[in-house]
């Protein structure tokens, strides 16, 4: 980008934002009217054809006008990325609503995508984390039958899941109040795959047979962690947002790749993961994204999490068009929320 003059940036900028705007293919006699250029059309069309001819820009037909490229987009974003945050005010109102959903809502991940979708204008995605990396808040146990006890697993980000598990003998109230107690330093804020191993390491322990209490305890949670596994969640909301877009109500291709991107996910999952180990917005233009959608769609998404370690990735799904100038802050000041509560409903 540093080899574009200040005119010619602000022709492409310019240009992009119309095509956000429109979806259409943007004409030198468009810029002139709308963008306060102070240029005339034909020498707004001569910088044009330049940026075509670098690799900016590209014309449908020769009688269109031009629209921008994959590289157009990845500038404009890294300029954004320098100059776009959310102010103070919407941050805490974001915040406060996001606390609000992980205290009152059932499902909050669902809600919370719901919610991005409404504000963002697009398909909200959350992805949680790899089940051996999601982290446990809590671990309770309540008796059901003879034979069997009824695992609550309360993880850090919010979600509850239940899981049954077989018990060998009776256990009274006393003493499932003992196992909880024995339990509760040992499993906040570690991770279900640091569990299993501890686990294991402390029913090895020669000691721990003299202690039956404490190694029945250890041996319930072991069962307990180890029927979570199960294929990482992806949450979507907004499809509808996507599939009303001008683009895909004329293309039946490009609507068919839409639909099989958000039906199978393998791809939008592997893009969610390598979002794992970044710890800014992370934007995936077109090309970038791989054959997401037919290497047409973008995605702006954010890892949210506690203590520093990820619990998932939170993000807004749309066309290489979409505003990234609103949809960029606004994921970044979501995931920092999430984060936030969070860390408060531990």
């Amino acid at each position: 980008m540093g080899d574009l003059s200040h005119r010619s940036r602000k022709i492409l900028f310019s240009c992009i934002t119309e095509f956000i705007a429109t979806g259409d293919p943007v004409g030198s006699r468009t810029l002139a009217r709308k963008y306060g250029l102070e240029l005339s059309a034909a020498s707004i069309r001569n910088v044009l054809a330049d940026l075509e001819e670098a690799g900016f820009l590209e014309q449908p037909h020769t009688s269109a006008g031009r629209i921008p490229t994959d590289r157009a987009f990845r500038v404009f974003i890294d300029a954004l990325l320098e100059l776009r945050t959310v102010s103070p005010e919407e941050q805490a109102r974001i915040t406060e609503r996001f606390t609000e959903i992980y205290s009152l809502a059932d499902d909050p991940l669902r809600a919370t995508a719901k919610h991005l979708s409404e504000l963002s204008g697009g398909a909200a995605v959350i992805g949680a984390t790899k089940p051996e990396l999601r982290t446990l808040s809590q671990l309770r146990f309540i008796p059901t039958r003879p034979g069997q006890i009824l695992a609550v697993l309360v993880f850090g980000d919010g979600t509850v899941e239940n899981r049954f598990v077989a018990l060998d003998a009776p256990l009274g109230s006393s003493d499932l109040e003992r196992v909880h107690n024995l339990l509760a330093d040992v499993v906040e804020g570690r991770s279900l795959g640091d569990l299993r191993d501890l686990f294991v390491r402390r029913l090895a322990d020669e000691r721990l047979a003299v202690d039956t209490l404490r190694r029945r305890a250890f041996e319930l949670a072991q069962r307990a962690t180890a029927e979570v596994d199960r294929p990482a969640e992806v949450v979507i909301e907004g499809q509808a947002r996507l599939l009303d877009l001008p683009e895909y109500g004329t293309d039946v291709g490009r609507l068919r790749r839409l639909v099989r991107a958000l039906e199978e996910r393998e791809e939008l999952v592997g893009l969610l993961d390598r979002t794992l180990s970044a710890g800014a917005v992370t934007v995936f233009v077109g090309s970038e994204s791989g054959e997401l959608g037919g290497a047409q769609l973008s995605l702006v998404v954010a890892r949210y999490g506690q203590r520093g370690r990820a619990s998932g990735t939170v993000g807004v799904l749309g066309p290489t068009r979409m505003d990234y100038a609103k949809v960029m802050p606004l994921v970044d000041a979501t995931a920092a929320a999430m984060s936030q509560a969070i860390e408060r409903g531990k």
